[in-house]
C-alpha cells in the first residue's frame, strides 16, 4: 500500500508557524537541533558512546529515561532524535496527558507498524507525573515494541516510575551543565543571528557574564532567560549599543552578585571557613558560609561532600550518627533538590557543628605508615584462612572464637608478631568515644596480661604525610 501525499502547507498555517517561531523564548529558539550544537553530558552522547551511536545509526530499539536537573538538556536530546530517526515521533507532556492520550498513540503507532513497518517513538516530558495506572498503561506497547519510549523526569526513576518500565529502559542521568558550558551558551545565542541577538550590537562586561552564568547553578534555561530579559529590557546607548552590565545582569536574574569565583580563591577560602567553623563547633558561623556559597551558587553536592569527608575525619567515633546524618542529608538533597533541599544541609551543618569532636580515625594513617615501613608481613597462622589448606599447612589452627567466651572476648594477639602490642589507636574521651575507650582499655589490659604483651605506640603521622598518604589512595 502507497502512502498518501502530503497536502500542501497552507499560507497561512506557514505565517503563522514563523511568527511563532520568532516569538519563542530565546531559550526555546537556541534549543540544539543537532549533536554539533548540544553542550554539555559528554559521559552520555559525547563522541563515541553508545547512546549517541544508536541515535546517529537510527538504532535506538529499546526505551530510555533520561533523568537529571531542570535545564541539562533532557528535552533537547530527545528532539534531536526526532530529527535524527526515520521513525514517526510523538511528544506529549505528562501534566496535560492521560490514559485516552496513550491509548490513541499506541493505536496509531500499531497502525503505522502494521501499514507501512514505521516504528514509533514517544517523548513523554515529566513522566513522573503520570500516576501508576497511566504507567501501566505503557507497559505492554513498551514490552511488545510498538512504542520507543522516551521519558524525561527531574526526579529518581528508580522511585518515581514503576519498576518493570524501568526494567524495559536504560536509564541515563544528566548533570548539571559547567561553567564552561552555560558560558558556550550564552555566547552562542550573543552571536547567533538567525535565533539569536547576533543581528544586535551587544556589549557584556566580563562580571556581568560571570554572574549569568554563576547563578544559573548548571541550568541552561536558566542562564538563557536571564540573558534575553536583560537584552530585551536594557535600552540602546548613543552608540546603538546594548550594553549589559553587572547591575542588569543582577536585575535580570534577581539575585546580587557577591565575591565568590568558584574556580580561584574565594571558593577555597569560604568552603576552608565553613569546614572550620563546623569543626570548631561553631553553627553561627558554619551557616554564615554556608548562606554565602549557597547564595553565590557553589554547587550544594561539593558541600555535601565535604560535610561527608568532615563527619569521617573531625567527629569520628565521637558521634558515629554524625556520619549517618551526612548521609542522609547527601540522599535526601538527591531526592529534592533546590530549594527544599537546603533544609537537609542545614540540619547537617547544625548537628555536625554541635556534635563532639575526634579525629581518631586518623589512626588509620598510622596504620598505613606501618605498613609501608614493613614491606611484606606473614599473616600469623591462627588467624589465616582454614578453609583452604587447615590440614596439610594448619592455617588457622590456634584461633580462638571469641563468641564461644565470657564477655565474647578472648585475649589472642591479632597483629604480625614482629609490632605485637602496638597501637594505632586511641580513642577520645569525647561523646560516644568514651564508652569505646572504656570497653577497649579493659579489653587491651586483658590481653597485655594474658599474653605478657608490652603495649607501645605506633608511628606519629604529620598532617602533611596524612595529606601525601591520601594522594596515593587516589
Amino acid at each position: 500500500m502507497k502512502r498518501a501525499a502530503s497536502p500542501a502547507p497552507d499560507l497561512f498555517d506557514v505565517a503563522a508557524h514563523d511568527m511563532i517561531q520568532r516569538s519563542q523564548p530565546l531559550a526555546a529558539r537556541m534549543r540544539a537541533r543537532s549533536f554539533d550544537e548540544y553542550v554539555g553530558q559528554d559521559d552520555i552522547i559525547g563522541p563515541g558512546r553508545l547512546l549517541r551511536r544508536a541515535i546517529e545509526a537510527d538504532k535506538l530499539f529499546s526505551s530510555i529515561l533520561l533523568w537529571g536537573p531542570p535545564g541539562t538538556g533532557k528535552t533537547t536530546l530527545a528532539m534531536i532524535i526526532a530529527h535524527t530517526t526515520r521513525s514517526h515521533f510523538e511528544q506529549i507532556n505528562a501534566v496535560m496527558s492521560g490514559v485516552a492520550d496513550i491509548r490513541r498513540i499506541t493505536g496509531e503507532a500499531q497502525e503505522r507498524l502494521k501499514l507501512y513497518r514505521q516504528r514509533t517513538i514517544l517523548l513523554i516530558d515529566e513522566i513522573h507525573r503520570f500516576n501508576k495506572a497511566q504507567q501501566d498503561a505503557l507497559l505492554p506497547h513498551v514490552e511488545n515494541g510498538t512504542l520507543i519510549l522516551i521519558g524525561a523526569t527531574t526526579e529518581n526513576p528508580y522511585f518515581e516510575v514503576i519498576g518493570p518500565l524501568v526494567s524495559r529502559s536504560r536509564v541515563f542521568q544528566l548533570k548539571p551543565l559547567n561553567d564552561d558550558n552555560v558560558r558556550d551558551l550564552l555566547n552562542r545565542a550573543l552571536t547567533d543571528i538567525e535565533r539569536g541577538y547576533g543581528g544586535l550590537i551587544i556589549d557584556v562586561d566580563d562580571d556581568a557574564l560571570d554572574h549569568l552564568i554563576r547563578v544559573a547553578g548548571g541550568d541552561a534555561r536558566n542562564a538563557l532567560n536571564a540573558l534575553e530579559l536583560a537584552v530585551e529590557s536594557t535600552p540602546l546607548n548613543d552608540d546603538n549599543k546594548i550594553h549589559l552590565t553587572l547591575q542588569v545582569a543582577q536585575e535580570s536574574i534577581q539575585r546580587r552578585a557577591i565575591l565568590y569565583d568558584k574556580d580561584g580563591d574565594a571558593h577555597y577560602d569560604t568552603i576552608s571557613a565553613f569546614i572550620k567553623s563546623v569543626r570548631g563547633s561553631d553553627p553561627d558561623a558554619a551557616l554564615y558560609w554556608l548562606a554565602k556559597m549557597l547564595y553565590a551558587g557553589e554547587d550544594p553536592r561539593f558541600i555535601l561532600r565535604r560535610l561527608l569527608i568532615l563527619a569521617g575525619e573531625d567527629i569520628g567515633m565521637a558521634d558515629p550518627n554524625g556520619l549517618v546524618m551526612a548521609n542522609a542529608a547527601a540522599q535526601a538533597f538527591q531526592w529534592m533538590g533546590l530549594p527544599e533541599g537546603i533544609y537537609p544541609i542545614v540540619e547537617a551543618t547544625i548537628y555536625l557543628a554541635t556534635a563532639p569532636k575526634s579525629n581518631s580515625a586518623g589512626a588509620y594513617f598510622r596504620a598505613l605508615k606501618q605498613v609501608e615501613a614493613e614491606g611484606k608481613v606473614e599473616v600469623p597462622t591462627h588467624l589465616q584462612d582454614a578453609n583452604r589448606d587447615a590440614k596439610a599447612l594448619g592455617h588457622g589452627a590456634g584461633y580462638q572464637y571469641p563468641h564461644e567466651f565470657d564477655g565474647h572476648h578472648v585475649p589472642q594477639n591479632y597483629l604480625p608478631e614482629a609490632i605485637k602490642g602496638m597501637r594505632f589507636y586511641e580513642p577520645s574521651a569525647q561523646g560516644y568515644e568514651a564508652q569505646v575507650d572504656e570497653r577497649l582499655t579493659r579489653w587491651r589490659k586483658a590481653v597485655e596480661a594474658a599474653l605478657a604483651i608490652e603495649p607501645h605506640a605506633g608511628p606519629q603521622v604529620t598532617e602533611q604525610e596524612i595529606i601525601s598518604l591520601k594522594k596515593k589512595l587516589k
